[in-house]
């Protein structure tokens, strides 16, 4: 399942969060529908590190949503280093729902880290003033950042933006000193603007610019394929850590690669299928303890190809693996794929999803004054879990 083939090493410390230590330093990026407890398990199984969960809208939290407050449930393993991170427009309402997390454990589980999502790229979190719409903001983005960090208190806040809006309005420097001087542990970039979203290579020099321009940790994103894009990110921008997205989809074995690489190891994972579809399976097995065998069989479905991907495999069967509802049916389908070395044609290909540029969604009127403390009109009023 290892090959020492022409490997990058070094040696990185610990990514330090006020009292936590995260080492190897590295962290799973929030993903939508992925990032669950199930998943999270998986990841940490492979490797150390700090996993966050799904993204939580503040509002939702705050108003007890139901689906939100199943959102914020730790596994047993991870209690001690929980990781939540928060999505919100309004500076009261981030610093309530901080406040819900840090006073009264939420699902039984005070979190020991907390972000604030202010890199998100998609419109319908644009065109309400969040995500990566809101550092152009400076001062609400200030207000949102000091209104947690005070609500959290002893827990370390931390904060995931882009590059900026577009190539006219870059916001990134500007979020980093802010987060700094309001008492952010550290700050995460991800190498595009947000009218990018996910298309295109990232640019990994502004990571390097804003390490150079705050005394916070700069975590790097984007385009982190394999542990060694992770090891030329850091030597290339100085960077304290990485967070990893899309690279980990189908591959959580790339964690293990992760804390080989930042330890000075040069092992890095491939396995053959069989031991793709023993993970497979490990995998649905834990979304089925989570949601019930038929549901979280339907939940595994989304996986698939992305385990999958460069391998053998025949077209009856990727149909039936996407409507598969049983661990059963699952095992029986995955012991007709034919067992085959890891197709390394698709190391450091893009994974998940991809889309072309288009124009950011915003507010009406949002460019306009960035000193504007106000949060945008209407923007808190829709409750939704996540």
């Amino acid at each position: 399942m290892t090959s020492t083939l022409e490997p990058t090493t070094t040696a990185l410390p610990p990514l330090k969060l006020g009292a936590l230590a995260v080492d190897p330093a590295v962290v799973l990026a929030p993903m939508a529908g992925i990032t669950n407890p199930a998943f999270r398990t998986l990841c940490r199984e492979f490797g150390a590190g700090l996993y966050v969960c799904e993204m939580i809208t503040t509002r939702a939290l705050v108003e007890r949503n139901e689906k939100t407050l199943r959102m914020v449930r730790a596994t047993t393993d991870e209690a001690d280093a929980f990781s939540v991170q928060l999505y919100g427009v309004d500076p009261a309402t981030v610093g309530r729902a901080v406040e819900m997390l840090v006073d009264e454990g939420v699902a039984g589980t005070r979190p020991a880290h907390i972000d604030l999502n202010f890199g998100c790229p998609v419109p319908k979190v644009t065109r309400k003033g969040g995500g990566s719409a809101l550092p152009w903001r400076r001062v609400l983005f200030g207000d949102i950042v000091r209104s947690a960090v005070r609500a959290a208190r002893d827990v370390p806040v931390t904060v995931k933006t882009r590059i900026g809006i577009d190539p006219d309005h870059v916001t990134y420097l500007d979020a980093g000193r802010i987060a700094q001087d309001e008492g952010a542990a550290a700050i995460t970039l991800h190498g595009r603007t947000a009218d990018q979203l996910y298309s295109g290579t990232a640019d990994w020099s502004p990571i390097a610019r804003l390490v150079e321009s705050v005394d916070i940790p700069v975590l790097g994103n984007g385009d982190i394929w394999e542990a060694d894009d992770a090891l030329r990110m850091v030597a290339e921008t100085g960077c304290a850590g990485v967070v990893i997205g899309r690279g980990c989809l189908g591959r959580p074995w790339l964690f293990g690669d992760l804390a080989a690489a930042f330890t000075g190891r040069p092992e890095r994972a491939l396995p053959t299928m069989a031991e793709v579809a023993a993970i497979m399976h490990r995998h649905a097995t834990l979304l089925a303890a989570e949601h019930g065998e038929r549901h979280g069989c339907a939940d595994f479905r989304k996986h698939v190809a992305w385990y999958l991907k460069g391998f053998s495999v025949g077209s009856d069967v990727r149909r039936a693996l996407a409507m598969v509802s049983g661990l059963d049916e699952l095992a029986g389908l995955l012991a007709r794929i034919p067992d085959q070395p890891y197709p390394v044609a698709v190391l450091g290909a893009p994974r998940g999803r991809t889309s072309p540029p288009r124009p950011v969604a915003l507010p009406e009127g949002w460019l306009a004054d960035r000193d504007d403390p106000r949060p945008p009109s209407g923007a808190e009023l829709e409750v939704s879990g996540g």
